[in-house]
């Protein structure tokens, strides 16, 4: 099924109707590619307007122990980006996808061969979480041609001199990193947060929070200072521990932005 390339474009919308976007994260091949298939319909059932799908990676330096795990589990089950890519060629969802991936793995696919492979199964975005602005640039020129949003991370502790360099080079969206640590940690937010969110949002671009949201009452508060809100780490544990019940929580986080 055709899955809308520009992820942009699913903000613009969400926008004019005066919503705001409900982004899950999952690990591709966690704990193999048909479960995924299966999990990525409950996100699209559950009102996810777009899906994060991470890449596993042996060396995942932004993301805590429930991703981390996530990550061991698929790579155990042989999940690659080669077999990730074909399967979302095949997969049937209509949400538009974001992948997630570390920059080694592109790096051994070929630049431009990922960019096209990616175009090819439908992906409407790429984060790579290792990637620096000042590096980017043929990475952005690829995602250009094939038509693939760009989108970094600015953190609480970027400088007004970055945070503009990142929005500049960021497409889609930005995304914003609500905690100086790795996924999965505890989050909270001061008088700083909301200053340095409004100084993100002045450079024109969507953004959307991510990183330490676990509840529905945080995804809620969040989402007033934000355009959506990401959720990885307690999706992941949820359809690890909780399988039954996974749902429900998605939808309670859907529900509350």
């Amino acid at each position: 099924m055709k899955r809308g390339f520009q992820i942009k474009e699913t903000l613009d919308k969400l926008l004019k109707e005066g919503k705001k976007a409900f982004i899950p994260y999952i690990m591709a091949g966690d704990p193999n590619l048909e479960e995924t298939a299966k999990r990525l319909q409950i996100l699209q059932k559950a009102g996810a307007d777009i899906i994060e799908l991470g890449v596993p990676f042996t060396d995942p330096l932004a993301d805590g122990p429930t991703i981390q795990r996530a990550a061991e589990r698929a790579l155990k089950s042989s999940t690659t980006l080669r077999k990730i890519l074909q399967f979302l060629r095949e997969c049937r969802i209509s949400t538009p996808l974001v992948l997630m991936t570390y920059l080694n793995p592109v790096y051994c696919f070929g630049l431009e061969n990922f960019f096209k492979a990616a175009q090819e199964a439908g992906v409407g975005g790429v984060i790579f979480p290792d990637l620096t602005v000042e590096e980017s640039k043929p990475y952005r020129e690829y995602a250009k041609k094939y038509k693939i949003d760009t989108i970094f991370l600015v953190a609480p502790t970027s400088t007004p001199l970055r945070v503009k360099k990142i929005v500049q080079a960021s497409t889609g969206f930005v995304y914003y990193v609500s905690i100086t640590g790795i996924t999965g940690s505890h989050l909270r937010l001061d008088k700083d947060f909301k200053n340095h969110i409004k100084l993100v949002k002045s450079f024109g671009k969507p953004i959307c929070i991510g990183f330490g949201i676990s509840k529905p009452e945080e995804a809620k508060y969040v989402v007033q200072y934000s355009d959506g809100v990401i959720v990885g780490s307690a999706i992941v544990k949820a359809f690890h521990e909780n399988p039954h019940n996974a749902y429900n929580l998605i939808k309670s986080l859907r529900e509350a932005i």
